[in-house]
């Protein structure tokens, strides 16, 4: 059985049978994997636009809500990107720190759900519970500590030891940092945020897995610096990339499908059956994927309403 420390205190994940009776006994599984040859470093296929997995689960979501579906879990990565919280757009020269990522072939956008600047990339798998809104009042606390929980469960399927090490709780110094950071020896590999609609909402995760957490936390403090023009008076993350760690430095999975596996064996032990999208599309009719009209225009909509 796997543990999690919160905020220091050793907690075993049985403790957490109430937060994970939310779970749904039946999810929609959908998954957006940038094709990477790890081994040789080759990018096999690339989704230019960064708002698109952004706004495919704006889309899922509403379906959630309307029952059109059923919840879902939404797994998905990106071939190479920096994704911007708001506050970070509006640094003084946010706009020129983002034009030198694009000429080094690193795509950015501005993205909708909080929080501040996170890298994108094949070894990171983003992790999205989207769940109908319940009677009564949403606790996002329960929330996060139902993913923070899944996640270490899913870790411990395949590297039981690391997965007894994670602490969560704040990382002073990393990117994007948070109360629900996920850590392994004060080192940040995973953070989580959430976001709400009328009748639905998901509750997200980065999570690093393969590659160097300091190269992409360098990458990070260099926009920062760039972006806010050397006035050390402006609210932003204070970002030491040592603070950062991929789970495979951390004696855990170092290569992300295996992570990605694990996730999905967690939610099955966890007793969710999982109905991949194709599967949907079988016995319902049901098709979203990221070229669908209605994505592409959530993507239009996103663009232009927060770049």
């Amino acid at each position: 059985m796997a543990h999690i420390r919160e905020r220091g205190a050793l907690v075993d994940t049985r403790e957490y049978d109430s937060i994970f009776s939310k779970l749904p006994s039946e999810m929609g599984l959908f998954q957006h994997l940038s094709a990477r040859d790890e081994s040789k470093g080759i990018e096999v296929d690339s989704l230019e636009d960064m708002l698109v997995p952004f706004a495919f689960e704006e889309t899922l979501c509403r379906d959630v809500g309307a029952g059109i579906i059923p919840p879902s879990l939404h797994l998905w990565s990106h071939s190479g990107g920096v994704a911007l919280g708001l506050r970070d757009s509006k640094l003084p020269c946010a706009a020129q720190a983002m034009l030198t990522l694009e000429e080094q072939g690193i795509r950015t956008a501005v993205r909708h759900s909080g929080g501040a600047a996170v890298p994108l990339d094949a070894g990171i798998i983003n992790v999205s519970l989207v769940l109908p809104k319940g009677r009564g009042k949403l606790d996002f606390h329960d929330d996060f500590k139902l993913l923070a929980a899944l996640i270490t469960e899913a870790v411990a399927i395949s590297h039981p030891q690391a997965a007894a090490q994670i602490e969560a709780g704040e990382i002073v110094g990393s990117y994007c940092p948070g109360d629900f950071d996920l850590a392994i020896g004060g080192r940040k590999f995973c953070g989580i945020a959430q976001r709400r609609q009328n009748n639905a909402y998901f509750v997200h995760a980065f999570v690093v897995v393969s590659g160097s957490g300091q190269e992409r936390g360098e990458q990070i403090r260099n926009f920062y610096a760039q972006a806010s023009g050397g006035d050390s008076s402006l609210a932003y993350p204070r970002v030491r990339p040592e603070t950062i760690a991929g789970l495979g430095e951390l004696g855990g999975p170092e290569v992300a499908t295996v992570f990605v596996e694990g996730i999905i064996q967690a939610l099955i032990h966890r007793g969710v059956s999982l109905r991949p999208s194709g599967i949907l599309q079988q016995e319902t009719g049901y098709n979203l994927d990221y070229d669908d009209p209605r994505v592409l225009d959530a993507t239009r909509v996103l663009r232009e309403r927060y770049s």
